[in-house]
């Protein structure tokens, strides 16, 4: 099984597709890496060297993969950080490409574009063309609590408000909404969640929040490579849903641990390989 990602980098550390691409390689997969940018480190340091891609250079490095004939065995697309929507143009050409190679293949998309604290960190039209593009070609989708409210216009107070913006975001495309950091109101201290929407059902998953400061970077990121490769392998989102609460909080346990700032993924290979079932999601809408 092949997954395409198509990520930031860094050489320093764990975030796109440093963050992604080995727990996907220890679920099993090949891994085919498309880099949107190549950076020092990432950009929570406040300071940073490299250059973002262009367009053109994912299209160049893309047509090479297209070239040894293999697309037909490319099980899904992993996008993640984009520089400009030059890239996002170019990342959505692979994904055709994929799917009329492979009528099966899933397109897994990280909008990413912003977080609480931070504000929007991408540059302008990345928002419009996560909604007007990348959206209608998803099939999955994994907003923070932040992008998802920015991609549906709804507030989520509440799991009525989550549902609603799920139904908004189904709306535009994607048939499975992962809301990786999900925050309502009545979340008691300690604790963060995750929301899933497959359309039909919503179920929220609790974990405890460890007091980092600051948080690493990535998580996210690491959090929908694990989701897309759970869903491959299960065909179940909620297994996909308690397998990735496991395996993140499996990361940053380990991270807090050792006191560090960056993921300690390798440190942390084998839960992320065989996760448990310790955090159980609840139906909170549908069957």
């Amino acid at each position: 099984m092949s997954i395409l990602s198509i990520q930031s980098h860094v050489a320093y550390g764990y975030v796109g597709n440093r963050s992604a691409a080995f727990p996907l390689e220890r679920l099993g997969f090949d891994v085919w890496i498309i880099n949107t940018v190549q950076f020092s480190n990432h950009t929570g340091y406040g300071s940073w060297k490299g250059e973002v891609f262009s367009g053109s250079h994912i299209d160049n490095v893309f047509s090479g993969i297209a070239e040894r004939g293999v697309l037909s065995s490319c099980s899904a697309v992993l996008s993640g950080y984009m520089g400009d929507s030059s890239t996002g143009d170019a990342v959505l050409r692979a994904v055709r490409a994929v799917k009329e190679a492979n009528p099966r293949a899933l397109y897994c998309c990280d909008p990413v574009m912003g977080d609480y604290g931070r504000g929007f960190f991408v540059r302008e039209g990345i928002p419009e063309f996560m909604r007007k593009s990348a959206m209608p070609q998803a099939d999955i989708i994994t907003p923070n609590q932040f992008e998802a409210e920015a991609l549906s216009g709804v507030r989520m107070l509440d799991d009525d408000d989550a549902r609603r913006a799920a139904g908004a975001l189904h709306a535009l495309g994607p048939r499975i909404v992962l809301v990786t950091s999900y925050r309502p109101k009545r979340l008691e201290a300690g604790q963060i969640a995750m929301f899933l929407s497959d359309g039909l059902e919503c179920r929220v998953i609790y974990t405890p929040e460890l007091p980092f400061s600051p948080a690493p970077n990535g998580a996210g990121d690491l959090a929908s490579a694990l989701f897309l490769a759970h869903f491959i392998k299960t065909g179940s989102p909620w297994d996909a849903m308690e397998f990735t609460a496991d395996g993140v909080f499996s990361v940053l346990e380990r991270t807090y641990a050792d006191g560090g700032r960056e993921l300690r993924l390798i440190q942390s290979q084998e839960e992320i390989a065989f996760p448990r079932k310790r955090f159980e999601s609840i139906v909170v809408y549908g069957a």
